[in-house]
């Protein structure tokens, strides 16, 4: 079964992580989109992907704005969020949960776990 339809956005710098989500993504058959600014992200949710990944130390990228305005947005706030970062920043991971994030995971468990959190959000068994 081909999952093309279902769409996964991820806002990603990390080239270790964009080459191991789009691997992941390619073997379930799992269209992956990489975006890398914030203005890319919101044009890009109207198409309603299933998950978007934020990496919560892209800077450049500000994703705690990218969340807040994607929960406020009525026609965007049910899209399912993700965010990781490393273990040690408890702080961070606080912030993006009180801004909308729906999963803040550490980096690591992020990394073991992924084609089963691809294949969740996009509603393979």
């Amino acid at each position: 079964m081909h999952n093309r339809e279902k769409k996964i956005l991820a806002v990603v710098s990390d080239l270790f992580f964009s080459v191991k989500i789009g691997e992941a993504a390619k073997k379930a058959g799992i269209a992956i989109e990489f975006v890398t600014n914030g203005a890319a992200v919101m044009e890009k949710a109207k198409d309603h992907p299933c998950l978007i990944i934020f990496d919560l130390n892209f800077d450049a990228a500000e994703p705690l704005r990218l969340l807040r305005a994607l929960k406020a947005d009525a026609e965007l706030r049910k899209i399912n969020l993700l965010g990781y970062l490393s273990h040690v920043q408890a702080d961070l991971k606080q912030e993006a949960q009180a801004t909308g994030c729906d999963s803040v995971i550490a980096r690591s468990a992020f990394s073991m776990n992924l084609p089963q959190i691809l294949k969740r959000h996009a509603g393979i068994p």
